[in-house]
């Protein structure tokens, strides 16, 4: 990353990563840095808002903007409490899924069935690492019917159209015991919002407006 005054950072979920990295080789978007967060705060959400906010106070020197491409992600509203204490925004939606499937098709797919295991793109290559491993399954497989016992199906929502990923997918919801359902999302909010902050990045900070 360069030092990019006068432009956007983003200060990202490392688990977006990927997705963030083709949506600027696509569009070129020369203006907008990225800075992620290690993906395995997942596994410790209380530890994601003291990080988003060490990172906005180090880097807003440097730039015009800084938005943040995290959910809610099971903070219990710290995250939103440092951001709005820091000025800064975040894309909209309580976790990845909400913002590349779109608050109604999200909503849709919970009320039909709220037992439900959400896969993407990220958690698909790393369903060992994010998934099985955590989880003990690798040492125990027999705990999978006690932690899936309440889960009904899988829905794989998918941010590019790769080879080999719905059958793998399929093989991840065969491996839980759970129906499989597959949803192509695009980057959904996600490209969106980005698209927005790369076109539209201010002159002035918004926290000195």
């Amino acid at each position: 990353m360069h030092d990019n005054r006068g432009g956007t950072l983003v200060i990202a979920c490392g688990a977006l990563a990927r997705e963030i990295a083709a949506l600027r080789r696509a569009n070129a978007w020369t203006a907008l840095d990225v800075r992620c967060l290690p993906a395995e705060l997942h596994n410790r959400p209380e530890r994601i808002a003291p990080l988003v906010r060490e990172q906005i106070r180090a880097q807003r020197p440097n730039y015009a903007q800084i938005f943040v491409a995290y959910g809610e992600c099971g903070t219990a509203g710290q995250l939103d409490a440092v951001l709005r204490e820091e000025g800064v925004e975040r894309i909209a939606g309580a976790h990845c899924y909400e913002f590349f499937a779109g608050p109604a098709v999200f909503a849709a797919l919970a009320d039909a069935e709220p037992g439900t295991f959400y896969l993407t793109d990220f958690l698909l290559r790393n369903f060992e690492r994010f998934v099985v491993k955590p989880l003990g399954l690798d040492r125990h497989p027999e705990l999978k019917s006690e932690y899936f016992r309440n889960y009904r199906r899988l829905v794989y929502l998918a941010q590019a159209e790769k080879p080999g990923s719905i059958e793998r997918a399929r093989e991840a919801a065969a491996y839980l015991g759970l129906d499989f359902e597959y949803r192509f999302t695009g980057y959904g909010g996600l490209g969106t919002r980005l698209s927005a902050l790369a076109t539209s990045t201010p002159e002035t900070p918004a926290w000195q407006a």
